[in-house]
């Protein structure tokens, strides 16, 4: 965990652009939006039942910390950037990874005059348009081993990546995960990834869930407070073997997390503590010693294989692993609807007019098959020209005119390929009436996910 000094300011700005959304969409709108809350449909709409994730054996997580603490000792005594024992664990971490059948990719960034190293690896398959990332800093300081902070965490993450290939995991969404390189610098490593990152592929992380001190030794049970829905997956776990848990504080805007934060995509994650002491009232919950760190040793040479709480590691692996089974596996609920039901006449022969739903609470991008229900009342269909609108402006089309087609009214579904374009948003109906001498209107229409 990145040293106090980098502390960045802590910004709830989420629910506020929500709601300033939803008032958008109304003056967008040339008739009343649509009501945010969607109709659904089929017996599935509470959604797909998630898999139990398997028990994440902490003698393999421990021997990863060996491996680590070797790496350091034969490089210095540290694995800081710009060292060589840095780069030894990406290099351990990454042929773990390869042989296990993940996608690897090193990133390389500079920082302090030295070439640092991201490890982005990618479990093939799950929706593309869902990505559900997990990562740790696999840096240290360059005063010690950095074992506790952040081996542990690097270790369970790389520990759950490699019980994904034991149990070739299927899941819905895409499962990416990421160590990242100078994270004690100032979060340089993930700055550098997120900052990289092209907007459309930021809109399909769903989550990125963060693991910075997961052993500490005389340890604390901290869940992200960030996301309420990420928050639940991991107190709701907790909850199930009786460990009550606190809001995350000491490490506000000081890991990785708050780079994807500050660009918007959702956070969770877990944390035993750093240099803060541990309470009495805190000891009564979780054990331990009052009046003492949660790491002695935070940021020292101390911080070895020999500081680490076996419990706490062992725990929060699991943790972890059953939050990325539950949202890995968890879908959208399928055939989820957003209507508008009000008229909106279609002048003849004249300009356009739109209809608007508001779409929200949704992850990622919409679907590469996307229903358009239309219904449209009107006495020469022929004459009609009809676009969906995304929430960024781009129009697909889906009837153009025609001087053959006599028929009344267009009562009809549309499959539109937008995984493209990010599901949550104001998207609208445009319609225009391109010929004299016949009328309509909008009944209703229909978006179906």
């Amino acid at each position: 965990m990145t040293h106090p000094r980098s502390r960045l300011p802590r910004a709830n700005s989420r629910a506020v652009a929500a709601m300033a959304l939803t008032a958008a969409a109304a003056l967008l709108a040339g008739t009343p939006a649509a009501s945010a809350t969607p109709g659904r449909t089929g017996p599935a709409a509470a959604g797909a039942e998630s898999l139990a994730a398997p028990d994440i054996p902490i003698g393999n997580v421990k021997a990863h910390l060996a491996q680590l603490q070797s790496i350091a000792t034969a490089n210095g005594g540290n694995r800081a950037h710009g060292r060589t024992g840095y780069k030894a664990s990406i290099d351990y971490v990454k042929a773990r990874l390869d042989a296990a059948g993940f996608t690897t990719t090193l990133q390389q960034f500079t920082s302090s005059g030295s070439t640092g190293y991201n490890l982005v690896a990618d479990w093939p398959g799950g929706d593309p348009n869902q990505v559900l990332m997990t990562g740790a800093h696999l840096d240290s300081v360059s005063a010690g081993p950095g074992i506790n902070d952040n081996g542990s965490g690097s270790a369970a993450v790389l520990e759950t990546a490699l019980a994904v290939s034991r149990a070739q995991l299927q899941p819905t969404k895409h499962l990416r995960f990421a160590w990242w390189g100078a994270e004690e610098l100032g979060m340089v490593g993930s700055k550098y990834y997120v900052n990289n990152l092209p907007a459309t592929d930021r809109a399909k992380i769903t989550g990125y869930l963060n693991l910075d001190m997961a052993g500490s030794p005389n340890p604390g049970y901290f869940v992200y407070d960030d996301d309420p829905a990420l928050e639940k997956v991991f107190k709701d776990w907790y909850a199930g073997i009786g460990v009550p848990t606190e809001p995350e504080t000491e490490g506000d805007g000081r890991s990785d997390h708050a780079s994807f934060k500050n660009v918007g995509i959702p956070v969770g994650g877990l944390f035993t503590g750093a240099g803060r002491t541990k309470t009495a009232a805190q000891v009564t919950k979780w054990g331990g010693t009052s009046g003492q760190a949660f790491d002695r040793c935070y940021h020292s040479s101390c911080d070895t294989t020999a500081n680490i709480d076996d419990t706490a590691l062992d725990r929060n692996s699991d943790a972890l692993a059953h939050a990325i089974w539950t949202l890995g596996t968890e879908s959208s609920p399928p055939g989820e609807s957003y209507e508008n039901t009000a008229d909106v006449a279609v002048p003849d022969n004249g300009a356009a007019v739109t209809s608007s739903i508001t779409v929200s609470g949704r992850t990622g991008n919409a679907p590469a098959t996307l229903k358009v229900g239309v219904d449209i009342k009107h006495t020469w269909r022929g004459d009609l020209v009809i676009d969906l609108l995304a929430p960024d402006g781009t129009a697909y089309r889906l009837k153009n005119s025609s001087g053959s087609d006599s028929a009344d009214d267009v009562i009809a579904t549309y499959t539109v390929d937008a995984s493209g374009e990010t599901a949550n948003g104001t998207w609208r109906l445009r319609v225009q009436d391109v010929a004299a001498q016949d009328t309509g209107f909008i009944d209703s229409w229909k978006l179906t996910f």
